[in-house]
């Protein structure tokens, strides 16, 4: 992997956002925060690793619920401090509540309305 091809890791404490995007469709899935271990962690094993924040801690994306997400290829942005991951959803779900996105709330012509289907119940798969 070629040096400059790097998120700039020190512009915000150490996190980047780090957008998820179908790789197949353009649907966007989630966004959430890499440090440089989730983002060498990602690199080595070809499946996303995000940083959470609430846990203070890595987290392998689906490592629970079985639906993690393949990497087709990986963008930054212009400054180097956003990663755009294009990926394979497995299983589906990219949301921890069962959404095929957590985009799964829509406010269009004052009505809100759910608009990704649930793939999966929390609770099943969360026990």
């Amino acid at each position: 992997m070629p040096e400059e091809f790097k998120p700039d890791f020190d512009k915000m404490n150490g996190l980047v956002p780090a957008i998820a995007q179908d790789a197949a469709s353009g649907e966007v899935l989630m966004m959430a925060y890499m440090n440089e271990e989730a983002w060498n962690k990602t690199l080595e094993t070809g499946e996303v690793h995000y940083y959470s924040r609430s846990r203070k801690t890595l987290w392998h994306k689906g490592g629970t619920s079985g639906h993690v997400q393949r990497v087709v290829s990986i963008r930054l942005d212009c400054d180097d401090d956003t990663v755009l991951l294009r990926i394979e959803q497995i299983g589906g779900a990219a949301c921890h509540k069962g959404y095929r996105s957590c985009f799964y709330r829509e406010l269009k012509d004052g009505a809100v309305s759910q608009c990704a289907p649930v793939v999966f119940d929390p609770k099943e798969v969360y026990k």
